[in-house]
């Protein structure tokens, strides 16, 4: 699909009864393997067209003014590392709407 220029949409879908998968790291690293998505393509699966996807592109899915905050922050240099690493989470902050509802030093 990618090579036809459609573009692909992945998420988490976190939900108790088929998808018990919160961790979007892993949602990405599966893109990775199993779809050899690159990883800028997983960049923009998980971000502007996932919020495509669900009709939401005008409001999420891209640093811009007048968009809600959204934003995970990593603890990475090289967005390569993301993808790399199976074992370690290495989401450091979350941001909702700009507020920070997840800050991993506050564990």
């Amino acid at each position: 699909m990618v090579e036809k220029g459609i573009p692909v949409a992945i998420a988490s879908d976190y939900n108790p009864g088929s998808s018990t998968c919160f961790n979007m790291q892993f949602i990405m690293k599966l893109a990775y393997l199993i779809y050899r998505l690159k990883p800028e393509e997983i960049l923009n699966a998980a971000t502007i067209n996932a919020a495509c996807a669900i009709d939401r592109g005008k409001e999420i899915g891209t640093i811009e003014v007048g968009k809600k905050a959204d934003i995970i922050i990593w603890n990475t240099k090289k967005l390569n590392f993301l993808l790399y690493t199976l074992d370690n989470n290495l989401c450091s902050i979350v941001f909702k709407s700009g507020e920070i509802v997840y800050n991993s030093t506050d564990i």
